[in-house]
């Protein structure tokens, strides 16, 4: 056998070589390929083996490390593994001593820091926008040359071990005369002498790399220290200027005698002095840009859009095209709106339910049902109620109405602009319940209804019926007080796909203003359920969103940014741009789907450097950005109640006088939410064989109605009960729309031309 080579230092913390590693008493110790690398020390039968074959790992920040003999060391992490290796010589053994120390102390220090990272990350929220970017880049810099200070100090440990030990042996040897021991010293004197080397050469090497470090870094600090230089230099300027300005226009006032009219209209707040300050003080506020999309960066404006947008309300209007009394992004003009419906007197609001039975800790093997279902449609698979939630698909498509406020305060919107924003942000409002939402509605019944009556207290009546189930499709339709309607037709295509499951929402939602008749349209994202085998399950949407005003042109494309794990972003992130029918852009939107969303007027666009896909991207000056939405908390003890909204814990609370398709009266769903989940799936199956049932009569119905058996085979002759089909001659689509009748029918109390369908 040929002599091993000695271990070879690579770039970076990797250290590679020859080591033999006992195995057991009957072929003792075999030769062994072994890689150091980012604290773990892996071997291999040969160099070949490294692409697809380790023989096992340990990871030193647990392990300890002994030295036996002159060659032999063990590598032990407490008992569960343990590493007998022997080295070819003593020098050799001592190189992967040093090696095997440093990744030690480093992995240590990285675990400590990753430790106190989870404490310390939600206290300090990072800033948003390029502020945030910088001072995440300074941290992880800071942190690299904490490290290699790290490497410093165990390097400086060692010197002083081994140096304490070369000044021993060279006293004893200064103390012994020459005879035959000397021999034995002068040997240990050598080999203590070499390791001193061996370690002052990593002390070397450690130092070589903080000083490049420190010394690539110092120049870009420079760099950003010049800009931030410039930017305040710019500003005094600007500064001087506004002041030079403010005393000119002083000096005007002083010496005008007549105020033009325009200073007098009061739905500009010209008519107090106080307002006039007040608001230029708010506009000319700065805040820091969001972090950078991938199509666009958003940056302050320029401090005299500010100023033009305190002084010259009109002006700037006009330039954007909009209205005067949409400029400013607070209730200004939703509060002078004339025609804001006044309250006639007040009603008693009926107390709802906060709370239902918790939900019960039941065990089931997930993998002995969904190991059948890998790449078939989940609505045709039949499911246990373990894995539903007491609410129907159509109480979930009702819970889009959680954020119907968004709605009102669209309604009153003058500028279509501006109205767009508000209607972004109620499509993304709806997501908001789903982050820890993970169980399965209930499929509807074909024919199977749900209203949502809530005119008194909050303006609003909605209802849903299922109007085809295979392929499955709910109607929705919601018509407020307030001037808007919202109608949608849904279906849910869903594929189980052994990891995940995606769930691809088809069909579109519209809403429809009554008073500037602006109508507006959108389809869902996908939704991706991760972790359904092993792990705990958890929710993401992804993809992109075209709200479309087919009155005016005007267009928000939102796109929702897929979680990754590698990914600097905030997770669930969404962006949007607002942009008219010229493709100019006015607004920009951005925020999570599970907490809040923001908008900010754009002032000014130009191009910036290219992306990372190589694709230009636009440059936004905006004002300050304003809260537009944000989700409301959940209730007490929501993680014992399917994590429902208040809202949704009221949406199966029994009412009187509701239709007996209404989901309310499913009885399957009903036992779930009170904890009999046994007798629930029993009355699921009875409730799925009579649908069955009544389907394949109504397809005899149809083969006799038909002039061919041909002709009449697998036809489903069923008709909604108040939904039609229509095209919308707007949006050029075809979908369910409500043809009235429900509400009359609720008044009278005749139900009798609703089916039997439980």
């Amino acid at each position: 056998m040929s002599e091993p080579k000695p271990p070879t230092p690579t770039g970076g913390d990797t250290y590679k070589g020859w080591l033999f590693k006992w195995t057991n008493y009957i072929k003792g110790y075999q030769r062994r390929w072994f890689v150091l690398s980012n604290g773990l020390l892996s071997y291999y039968r040969t160099q070949a083996e490294m692409g697809h074959t380790c023989r096992g790992t340990i990871n030193l920040a647990t392990a300890n490390i002994a030295v036996e003999d002159s060659c032999n060391f063990v590598i032990s992490n407490g008992g569960a593994q343990t590493y007998h290796l022997k080295a070819n010589s003593e020098v050799e053994r001592q190189r992967w001593i040093t090696a095997l120390e440093l990744a030690k102390a480093k992995a240590v220090h990285m675990q400590a820091e990753s430790d106190d990272s989870g404490d310390e990350c939600p206290a300090v929220p990072p800033t948003p926008g390029q502020g945030g970017g910088r001072n995440s880049e300074v941290q992880s810099t800071l942190r690299t040359l904490n490290s290699k200070v790290e490497d410093l100090n165990t390097c400086n440990d060692l010197i002083v071990k081994h140096g304490s030990a070369l000044q021993r042996s060279l006293s004893e040897l200064e103390g012994i005369r020459a005879g035959g021991d000397m021999g034995e010293k002068v040997r240990q004197v050598t080999e203590r002498a070499t390791l001193f080397r061996i370690t002052s050469n990593a002390m070397i090497n450690a130092c070589r790399d903080f000083l490049s470090l420190a010394q690539s870094h110092s120049k870009r600090w420079q760099k950003a220290l010049q800009v931030e230089r410039d930017q305040r230099i710019r500003l005094e300027e600007t500064l001087e200027q506004l002041a030079k300005q403010h005393n000119h226009l002083e000096r005007a006032f002083r010496g005008a005698t007549v105020l033009p009219p325009s200073f007098s209209n009061p739905s500009l707040g010209g008519a107090s002095g106080k307002g006039d300050a007040s608001d230029e003080d708010d506009e000319n506020e700065f805040f820091d840009a969001m972090e950078d999309p991938a199509e666009f960066i958003t940056v302050p404006a320029d401090p005299k859009y500010h100023r033009r947008s305190g002084s010259n309300v009109s002006g700037l209007s006009n330039e954007t095209g909009m209205d005067d009394q949409s400029v400013n992004f607070d209730e200004l003009s939703l509060a002078s709106n004339p025609e804001s419906p006044q309250p006639l007197e007040l009603e008693p609001v009926r107390q709802r339910r906060t709370r239902i039975p918790d939900k019960p800790n039941y065990y089931l093997n997930l993998w002995s049902i969904m190991k059948n279902c890998i790449g078939k449609e989940l609505s045709k698979i039949p499911m246990p109620v373990n894995f539903n939630e007491p609410l129907s698909m159509l109480q979930r498509l009702s819970e889009d109405l959680e954020y119907y406020e968004l709605l009102d305060k669209g309604a009153k919107c003058q500028s279509s602009l501006e109205q767009m924003c508000y209607v972004a942000a109620f499509t993304v409002s709806s997501y908001s319940t789903t982050v820890h939402r993970t169980g399965k509605p209930f499929n509807p019944l074909l024919g199977e209804t749900f209203e949502l009556d809530r005119l008194k207290d909050c303006g609003y009546r909605s209802l849903c019926e299922q109007v085809s189930h295979h392929p499955p499709a709910a109607a929705h339709h919601a018509m407020s007080e307030k001037g808007w309607s919202l109608r949608q037709e849904i279906t849910l295509a869903s594929k189980f796909r052994g990891k995940y499951l995606s769930i691809m929402p088809l069909g579109s939602i519209q809403c429809i203003f009554e008073k500037s008749n602006n109508h507006y349209s959108w389809k869902k994202v996908t939704t991706t359920v991760h972790n359904i085998i092993v792990g705990k399950l958890w929710i993401d949407q992804s993809g992109e969103i075209d709200v479309v005003n087919h009155k005016t042109g005007d267009r928000c494309h939102l796109k929702f940014a897929p979680y990754s794990y590698f990914s600097r972003d905030v997770p669930r992130k969404v962006t949007g741009v607002v942009t008219d029918k010229d493709g100019k852009a006015h607004y920009v939107l951005s925020g999570t789907w599970d907490e809040k969303m923001e908008f900010s007027r754009i002032m000014q666009s130009s191009k910036g450097e290219n992306g990372t896909e190589g694709k230009q991207r636009t440059v936004y000056q905006t004002l300050k950005a304003k809260e537009i939405w944000k989700k409301n908390p959940l209730p007490e003890g929501a993680e014992n109640m399917y994590f429902f909204s208040t809202l949704a814990l009221t949406l199966n609370e029994p009412e009187e006088g509701v239709a007996p398709t209404d989901s309310r009266r499913r009885p399957d769903q009903r036992l779930m939410e009170d904890g009999r989940w046994d007798e629930a799936n029993a009355e699921k199956q009875r409730l799925e064989e009579k649908q069955r049932t009544n389907r394949r009569e109504r397809e005899r119905e149809a083969v006799k109605a038909a002039s061919s058996p041909e002709e009449g085979a697998h036809q489903d002759n069923h008709q909604a009960l108040w939904f039609e089909k229509l095209d919308d001659p707007v949006s050029g689509e075809t979908l369910h729309v409500y043809k009235g009748g429900y509400w009359e029918t609720k008044d009278s109390g005749s139900w009798d031309l609703c089916p039997d369908i439980f």
